[in-house]
Formats: C-alpha cells, sequence, structure tokens
C-alpha cells in the first residue's frame, strides 16, 4: 500500500522558507592608491544599495578591508569578524566582488568556503557567476581560485625583480631609518633625530648598556621606526647599521614568499650589494668600528660569565 506524501512542510521548514536572508556584503581593495580606494567606497555602496533593493534579504552588514593583502588572511580584521559573525549565526549568505578580492590563497579560499558550506551560509561570487553552494560551485572555486593564487605569485616576483634590479644599481627599495629622510633613493641628514643616534653610539662607548640606552630612549618619548617600543634589539639594530657611517649594504633581508610574506634574514641564499659613500653619515667610521669592537667584547665578556 502506497501512503500517498501531503507535500506538507514540517514547521521548521516552513520558518526557513519564509525567514528572509540575512545578507552580508565583503569588499577589499589590495592597494592604498587613490583608485583604489575610491574602488573600495565603490564597492560599499554599491552592495549596500544591491542588498537593500531586495525585498527578500536584510543587510547583515558591509564589511571591509582597505590596502590589505589578499594572501594573508590574518591581517583581515573585517574578515575575521565577517567569518565569526557567521559562526555565531548572524549571516546567512556573503556576497563579495569574486574570488580574488575574497583571498588569493587557494587553500584559503576552499576552508573558509567549505567551513560556511557546513554551516549551510552561501558565498556568491559577482563576477565569477559562482553560488557555492551549487553542484558545480567548489570545482570551478577551486580552478578560479589557483588562477588568483598564480596572478598573486605573477605580481610578486615582478615586483621582486623591480627591487632587486635596483639593488644591483646601487638604490635602496625604501627605508624607515632614525635620523634620515628618505625620498626618491636618496637620504637626506635629519638634524635632530642625527642627534639622537650620536648620543646612542656615545652612550654605548661611555659604558651604558643597550637595556638602559633603551629605557633612556622611552623616557625621552622618541619613537623607534620599526617596533612599538625601544628594547635590546631596536638599540643593537642602530648600534650595527653601516648606513649611519655613509655606506649601504642591500637586500639584507628578502621576502620568503608571497602567501606567508616572512622576512629572512639573507645569510647567502641571496646575493648583497655594498654601496659605499652613498649618502651622508652621521657616524664616522672610526666610531662605528669602535662600537662593533666594544659589542663583541661585550659579548664576550657575557658568555663566560654565563658558562
Amino acid at each position: 500500500e502506497i501512503i500517498k506524501a501531503r507535500n506538507v512542510l514540517s514547521s521548521r521548514a516552513r520558518t526557513n522558507l519564509a525567514k528572509r536572508l540575512r545578507v552580508a556584503a565583503y569588499c577589499r581593495v589590495s592597494t592604498d592608491s587613490e583608485d583604489q580606494l575610491n574602488s573600495y567606497k565603490s564597492q560599499v555602496q554599491h552592495y549596500t544599495d544591491l542588498i537593500k533593493s531586495k525585498s527578500e534579504w536584510d543587510l547583515a552588514g558591509i564589511y571591509a578591508d582597505e590596502a590589505i593583502t589578499g594572501t594573508q588572511v590574518t591581517k583581515r580584521e573585517d574578515f575575521q569578524r565577517l567569518i565569526n559573525d557567521c559562526m555565531n549565526g548572524d549571516v546567512d549568505m556573503i556576497i563579495t566582488k569574486s574570488i580574488s578580492r575574497f583571498a588569493r590563497n587557494t587553500l584559503t579560499v576552499l576552508e573558509t568556503v567549505r567551513e560556511l558550506k557546513s554551516l549551510g551560509i552561501n558565498v556568491y561570487f559577482e563576477k565569477e557567476g559562482i553560488h557555492s553552494l551549487s553542484e558545480d560551485g567548489e570545482l570551478m572555486l577551486t580552478l578560479l581560485s589557483s588562477f588568483a593564487q598564480e596572478e598573486s605569485l605573477s605580481v610578486s616576483e615582478n615586483c621582486k625583480w623591480r627591487i632587486r634590479d635596483k639593488f644591483k644599481c646601487g638604490i635602496p627599495f625604501n627605508s624607515k631609518t632614525l635620523g634620515y629622510t628618505y625620498e626618491n633613493g636618496n637620504f637626506e641628514v635629519d638634524s635632530s633625530e642625527a642627534k639622537i643616534v650620536k648620543m646612542i653610539f656615545e652612550d654605548y662607548l661611555n659604558g651604558m648598556g643597550m637595556l638602559m640606552i633603551a629605557k633612556k630612549l622611552e623616557k625621552m618619548k622618541i619613537k623607534p621606526r620599526h617596533s612599538t617600543k625601544w628594547n635590546k634589539n631596536s638599540v643593537r639594530t642602530i648600534l650595527q647599521n653601516e648606513k649611519y657611517t655613509g655606506d649601504l649594504i642591500l637586500q639584507k633581508t628578502f621576502i620568503k614568499d608571497h602567501i606567508s610574506k616572512k622576512h629572512c634574514i639573507n645569510k647567502g641564499e641571496l646575493p648583497k650589494y655594498y654601496v659605499e659613500k652613498s649618502h651622508t653619515p652621521i657616524i664616522d667610521k672610526d666610531t662605528f668600528f669602535k662600537v662593533q669592537d666594544e659589542i663583541a667584547k661585550r659579548a664576550k665578556k657575557y658568555s663566560k660569565v654565563k658558562n
């Protein structure tokens, strides 16, 4: 005996069917150029208008990161906030301009989409016309996100080539060095900051340790260039920087790959370039080498005491 289906939805199914979708949009621009930031504002306005125009949609929010790399999700605060809101059940669907705007790391795209898929959350990639919950969605995502990652690699390699070509010509790519201003490949002495650099070298030769110098600089409320506060390492970087003698060593560090963007110390993996008399010195070479000898002397003394 066949009991015919009544074609009646359960109360939960009826609720889900009638439920308005809470739709969020994710926007990102990859550089801080004026054109890209205008694009960023346009994307925010576009998705705000689009979502509000749909009677069956409610605006769950516009999540946007500007001037942030697409290969590193951890640096995109609003992307992380969007995923957390999805996990908390506050979003039913995400709209984004394209796969490359969402992320350029293939693994990141797939892992995120699969995680959202397990929650029943659809991601719609407008440019490619892909719904992640569709039958062929994951296959297309795998192919297209691979292309996006290769594009990111190509851009990264071209950028590296330009930087290394400048190094070969003795031109630094960029520099934030206490005591100098840097523009168009040229270092100019900043007289007020140069006094601080000279003070650091003098204090060290007069017997102060790196930690004591760091504490002194903190009390003077002088901002370091590459960290939030002064410490032994930031003082050591000043004391061992050949730039203060008017010379340059280029390519002392390099970026491991375009995904991790990890900075590594160049221990011979790539050539280095030494440029003599590149710019006006702040510290004479005699003083500089006295400091290097003193650093080695104190390190040796500390090593004996430690042992």
